[in-house]
Formats: structure tokens, C-alpha cells, sequence
């Protein structure tokens, strides 16, 4: 590739990108601490165009939070509610089906479901979501529970993991999301989510996930008290976890929205921030198929950047997500098909409809 940097140290990746050289720690560091986020964009749009050309998939989605109610209350969370708590609700299997009965007629390809840490929900009650979307929506693939969830109904159910998951695997379940790891570091974990899964029990699910034939995705929550190091350690620790398994569909960087938490003092995101965070997933997680631009974090006119910045995924329609527009974010709660081509197809790239697979759909108005 013929490119010029800014920033000479920039010359170093390209060699190694284009030798295949898997990127190190030290080299994920400078491409955080450099300045010529244009000369970063252009190496991860190299990589993008050559896994994907000028495609950029989306999905025909929708979200379910089936409850706020939670015992983990991470400080950067602004979606949990204790159960006495103003605004706290579970929905009920019925609720869950009305809702799915509401949208029965539209094209959705995937049901995204997950919720909040429920201190007396049953593991029955998980099953029965499950079964009733399968039930309402049999032509959809169902990615839910977190890995977090997970962890949480083997407790309560008192079965394995291998057990617990092939007991969600029955009642429907096709796919895991990839919320829950934050950032993997010790130190963040004690300041900001103590009560949740430690990084390695969330390793642990994930790859359990894996070894019963379910793919995920990964994740990573970015702009509040991490280091860089600690971003790129979280890229390396997910690509090790790839190398083992090769279980995760995608990555998405999550832009951290601080107002109606505990951290809301921590300002929001910038997009240099962001698409540099993006190209830069993109340039480490050599494994990795598919790098999303999550537009309810982004904003949907940064997300569209973001393709030529290593994005090759603008994730879904979504209809009304809740959990970060609970911390305050701007974007819409949910996108039209039309919308999401038209977001692509301006900024010159070719809309790919899929599956939560990848797979190609037959676009249905």
C-alpha cells in the first residue's frame, strides 16, 4: 500500500501489516499516544478494504431489556435500579411476548435480549424468554445474556456452565452478546464494578460459550478511569481468547456516557478518541472478522466516519434501546432499514444486510 504518515513511527506498522506481523503491546501504546489519527485510519481502512472491500454490514434488530433491576450496581452504570427503587421493573414472559406480538410483522433477523442481575428472577424465567421468542419469532436468531447472565444462572440454577448453557441452547438461545468484561484490569475492576464477574470467570464463560458451538461478540467500555495500557492489555487479552477458541463474530469498541452515573464528573468521549479506538481494534485484533461502529454510543454521523476508520459494521436498526440512553446519549433509540443504507451508502460504501451470523438476507421492505 502507498501511504505517507505524519508520524514516521507509522511506517513500522505498515511493514508489519503488510508482512502480517502480529501487532505488539508497545506498538498498540504508540498508535494510542501518537497524533496523526489520519495516518492510524488509513492502515486500519487498508485492513477493513481488504477483509471486506466496500461493504458494511447491518441487521434488521431489536432490543429487549427485560429488567433494570440489579444487585452489581457498577458506578458506571446509569440503567440499574434496586428493586424498591423508582423506575425498577422486570417485565413479565407476557410483556415480553406482547412486545415481540407488536413488531411480529417486521423482518427482524435477530432478537437482542439482555438485562440486569436480578437478585430472585428463577432460571425458569430466562428459559421461558427464550422459549416465547422462539415461539413468536421462530425465524429469528436470539442473542442474549451476557456473559455476566450467564455466570449468574449457573449459580442459581446450580449447573455447570457447560450445563447451564446447553439448558439456554434448548429453550432457543443462538448467540451470547458481548457485554459484561468493561476492561479487563484488576484496578478497575475494584473501583468500578466489584460485584460483577472478575475478568477471568467473564474469560471463562466466554470460552465455556464457545465450546458448546454458540458464537459471541467481545467488547470493550473506553473513556472513563482506564490507561491506554489497560485498553490495549483488554485488545490482547480478547485476542488470545480468539486464538484459542476463534468463537467471537465481532468487536465493539462501547464509548463510555457518564451523565446519571457515579463518574458523571468524566466528560464524554471525543471523537478523535473514538475513531482513534476504532482504528486501532481494528490494527491488534488481528483475529477479529468484523469491527463495529455501535451508532447508539457514537452518534450516528460519527459512526458513518468510522467506517473509513477500520468499521465495517454499523450493528443493527436496534428499535428503542434503553441502557445507554439511560446515561444520557443522543442518538436515536432506534433506526429505520433506510436510514442505516442511507448512512452507508453516503459515505461510499455498499450496504450488506445479514444475519447475526454474517450471513446475507434477502432485503424485505
Amino acid at each position: 500500500m502507498i501511504l505517507s504518515f505524519k508520524d514516521k513511527q507509522l511506517y513500522e506498522i505498515k511493514e508489519k501489516i503488510e508482512t502480517n506481523t502480529r501487532l505488539k503491546s508497545h506498538d498498540g501504546i504508540m498508535l494510542y499516544n501518537t497524533h496523526d489519527l489520519v495516518g492510524v485510519g488509513a492502515l486500519a481502512d487498508f485492513v477493513r478494504r481488504k477483509r471486506h472491500g466496500n461493504k458494511t454490514y447491518f441487521v434488521y434488530n431489536q432490543h429487549i431489556n427485560y429488567t433494570n433491576i440489579c444487585k452489581n450496581r457498577c458506578l458506571f452504570c446509569a440503567f440499574a435500579r434496586d428493586r424498591n427503587e423508582k423506575g425498577a421493573y422486570i417485565y413479565s414472559v407476557d410483556q415480553v411476548r406482547d412486545i415481540l406480538i407488536q413488531n411480529k410483522n417486521s423482518h427482524i433477523k435477530e432478537i437482542h435480549m439482555v438485562g440486569g442481575i436480578h437478585p430472585n428472577a428463577p432460571f425458569e424465567y430466562y428459559l421461558d424468554l427464550l422459549k416465547t421468542i422462539r415461539e413468536i419469532r421462530p425465524d429469528v436468531h436470539i442473542k442474549a445474556f451476557t456473559a455476566v447472565e450467564i455466570d449468574h444462572f449457573s449459580t442459581i440454577s446450580k449447573l455447570s456452565l457447560s450445563e447451564t448453557i446447553q439448558a439456554l441452547k434448548q429453550s432457543g438461545l443462538d448467540m451470547v452478546p458481548g457485554g459484561g468484561s468493561e476492561v479487563m484490569s484488576d484496578r478497575i475492576h475494584a473501583e468500578l464494578f466489584p460485584k460483577k464477574i472478575h475478568r477471568t470467570r467473564w474469560a471463562e464463560v466466554m470460552k465455556a460459550v464457545h465450546a458448546e458451538g454458540l458464537k459471541s461478540n467481545a467488547t470493550m467500555l473506553y473513556g472513563h478511569i482506564e490507561t491506554v495500557e489497560e485498553r490495549i492489555n483488554h485488545l490482547i487479552q480478547l485476542r488470545e481468547i480468539q486464538d484459542e477458541t476463534n468463537g467471537f463474530t465481532a468487536f465493539i469498541p462501547l464509548a463510555f456516557h457518564s451523565e446519571n452515573t457515579k463518574l458523571s464528573y468524566i466528560t464524554p468521549t471525543s471523537a478523535y478518541l473514538d475513531l482513534k479506538t476504532t482504528s486501532i481494534a481494528r490494527l491488534m485484533l488481528d483475529n477479529f472478522d468484523h469491527i463495529k461502529a455501535y451508532w447508539v454510543m457514537l452518534g450516528e454521523k460519527l459512526a458513518q466516519i468510522a467506517q473509513t476508520f477500520g468499521a465495517d459494521d454499523l450493528d443493527g436498526t436496534i428499535i428503542e434501546e434503553k441502557i445507554t440512553h439511560s446515561a444520557g446519549a443522543k442518538s436515536s433509540k432506534g433506526l429505520t432499514r433506510d436510514q442505516l443504507d442511507h448512512m452507508i451508502r453516503s459515505a461510499g460504501f455498499a450496504p450488506f444486510e445479514r444475519d447475526a451470523l454474517y450471513q446475507p438476507v434477502e432485503n424485505k421492505k
